[in-house]
């Protein structure tokens, strides 16, 4: 019997980089979480434990906030595509670089009508997201960009219903014509090329996104997801896929009949688990193959 080593990868994980601008009076600050990982040529890592292939975790670490420093940090994409194409470059066993990163809001705190120049407080509505992975040298170098949000917490109070339904011996659940509809979304999409105003691109589809739940009149989550997925694709041609992964954050009508109180929807309990988990993908038919762009990016059908 043959042992054969198979994928592999290694890095550092979530590096906090906190990068402040202070060359004005107005300050302002950048808020990441960066993990990096190469794979490649490491097999002698994992066998005999020779490390002269390895750029070490350690060194991940210090150019990621080095790099912010330098480099500067700007749109998370190009902060992402300049650490993995810097890590392919100088790293003798590296084939490929995965870097991940999430950028955490922070707003002005408010003073007299306006925004103090260097008090904030973290704002809320979704945490940004991007994972680059980039493969290969030179010419042939290719990157892919899947860029997106994470913990959009969303809430409907009506408009939204449940109901013709398969039903066995075992189902209990009620149809119902008015529920709340709740999530906490997770939302990535892949670009299909990387000459992209990465900031514009993401405010305007989150602004789509969070449309899409308001105004559409939902028959299921199911169907509220891929009206939010076809939007996204019909608007903004450098977007070749989008996935979500909603949990149905479940809130039921609260029984205050014994203390002869009447509950027409206005109090409910929030559930917390268990929970349905709706995932969902939407791909263009012309959209270019994937190739790795996924590798790495938990948590989707």
């Amino acid at each position: 019997m043959a042992i054969q080593l198979g994928h592999n990868q290694y890095g550092k994980a979530e590096n906090r980089v906190v990068r402040v601008y202070r060359d004005a009076d107005r300050h302002t600050i950048r808020d990441l979480s960066v993990s990096s990982a190469l794979r490649g040529r490491f097999e002698d890592a994992h066998i005999t434990g020779d490390q002269k292939d390895v750029l070490p975790t350690d060194t991940q670490k210090n150019t990621a906030f080095a790099f912010a420093k330098e480099k500067g940090v700007g749109a998370i994409e190009d902060f992402g595509l300049t650490l993995a194409d810097h890590f392919i470059s100088r790293c003798p066993g590296a084939d490929g670089a995965r870097v991940a990163i999430e950028e955490y809001a922070w707003d002005r705190i408010p003073v007299d009508g306006a925004g103090h120049d260097y008090s904030f407080v973290q704002g809320g509505g979704g945490v940004r997201t991007t994972v680059i992975n980039m493969d290969g040298y030179g010419a042939d170098r290719r990157a892919h960009v899947v860029s997106g949000i994470k913990d959009l917490v969303l809430f409907k109070s009506t408009g939204s219903e449940f109901s013709g339904f398969f039903e066995d011996k075992y189902t209990t659940l009620e149809p119902t014509k008015d529920r709340i509809m709740a999530t906490s979304l997770v939302a990535r999409w892949r670009y299909d090329r990387t000459d992209v105003d990465w900031d514009k691109s993401y405010a305007a589809i989150r602004t789509t996104l969070l449309r899409q739940f308001a105004v559409v009149h939902s028959l299921a989550l199911q169907q509220t997801l891929y009206s939010m997925g076809r939007a996204v694709l019909e608007q903004y041609r450098e977007v070749a896929e989008i996935k979500f992964s909603a949990p149905n954050k479940h809130h039921f009508l609260v029984d205050l009949s014994p203390f002869h109180v009447e509950n027409p929807g206005e109090v409910f309990i929030a559930a917390d688990r268990p929970y349905g988990l709706i995932e969902a993908s939407l791909h263009r038919d012309d959209a270019t193959p994937a190739g790795n762009a996924w590798l790495g990016v938990p948590g989707f059908c």
